[in-house]
């Protein structure tokens, strides 16, 4: 029998929270449907407090035709939206939550859906993850919760939380490698023309201009001169000269402003210029490290190891061409 996904809807919910994780579903099931194995893959199902049209944070207009708490689900799957902590205090959706859990197999949620399924009590003691604009927040409301700012998305025992938005989708193929195998989640991501799948511990990438727009105006040249003069050494004392202070005063205003030390925040610079060149097809990492700041490929891959969870060469097959696909991996070799 298909195995059946219950989707949470509300007003506000973020629309690619619920389509994302569900085309990688529907994918999965179409390939296995046409591969011979009718009556497997995934069946999805929406559900609401009070059943009827939903509007998402976009203006695309769900429907959600179930009660929530009426099924039996293998998969509850609570979506984020920018009102999803707002609503974790309605205890009509906590009362329906709670009711859905107890019938699910698994707990899902995607970005800011984990405020939601914290609140019901579901995630105490758990390690989870959720959108790093937020996981701050969510660990201060639930010191119980165990907060990882950091992942894409975390498993833990039957709960599986993601960071944000497309991060549900590589929940979702990990959920079909899980269920069905790696062969076919490589096939769905090679249809949906994603990476095969990013590594759970994989950094979500948040990057320093974040941080510059956080801090406003004030750093903004020096972040730029910095950006431009990666070969440098870029020590405290250079920057705070760049920035007219001492260095006892930059050291001590640059991360309240950035919420990054400066070598931390020169580190984030450097590895952001490598993904730009690695993803524009550099022609060797000691090139991609000379021209980032790191200066030699072995700093590099201490650096992407340290702060994104994946070497340089991992992170550059995710942006080849299919040129890894071993061919005998293919649907033919599906084992159920």
């Amino acid at each position: 029998m298909k195995k059946q996904i219950e989707i949470f809807l509300y007003n506000g919910v973020v629309s690619l929270d619920v389509s994302g994780p569900l085309d990688v579903f529907a994918a999965a099931t179409g390939l296995l449907n046409s591969s011979g194995r009718t009556g497997q893959g995934y069946e999805a199902v929406f559900s609401a407090v009070a059943p009827g049209p939903i509007r998402t944070s976009s203006g695309l207009t769900m429907l959600a035709d179930l009660k929530t708490g009426e099924q039996s689900p293998y998969i509850l799957l609570v979506p984020g939206g920018m009102i999803a902590e707002e609503i974790s205090g309605d205890p009509s959706v906590l009362a329906a939550i709670k009711c859905a859990a107890i019938k699910s197999e698994r707990l899902v949620s995607v970005c800011s859906g984990a405020f939601i399924l914290a609140a019901c009590g579901l995630l105490s003691g758990k390690e989870v993850t959720t959108h790093w604009m937020v996981a701050g927040r969510l660990a201060k409301l639930y010191p119980a919760v165990k907060v990882d700012p950091d992942a894409i998305y975390i498993q833990d025992g039957m709960v599986s939380t993601s960071g944000g938005v497309t991060a549900g989708i590589d929940l979702a193929l990990a959920i079909v490698e899980e269920d069905y195998g790696p062969a076919l989640a490589m096939e769905v991501a090679r249809m949906l023309l994603l990476y095969r799948r990013r590594p759970g511990n994989q950094s979500q990438f948040s990057s320093p201009l974040t941080m510059q727009a956080r801090a406003g105006s004030r750093f903004n040249e020096l972040i730029s001169w910095m950006d431009q003069n990666l070969s440098r050494k870029l020590t405290v004392e250079e920057l705070a000269e760049q920035a007219n202070m001492s260095p006892r005063t930059f050291a001590r205003i640059f991360p309240s402003e950035t919420g990054l030390s400066p070598s931390r925040f020169v580190e984030q610079l450097r590895i952001d210029r490598a993904r730009e060149l690695i993803e524009s097809g550099a022609d060797s990492l000691d090139t991609v490290a000379s021209e980032s700041g790191f200066g030699r490929e072995e700093r590099l891959r201490r650096a992407f190891q340290r702060r994104l969870g994946v070497s340089p060469a991992q992170y550059r097959a995710h942006f080849l061409k299919g040129d890894n696909y071993d061919k005998a991996d293919d649907l033919r070799n599906i084992h159920i």
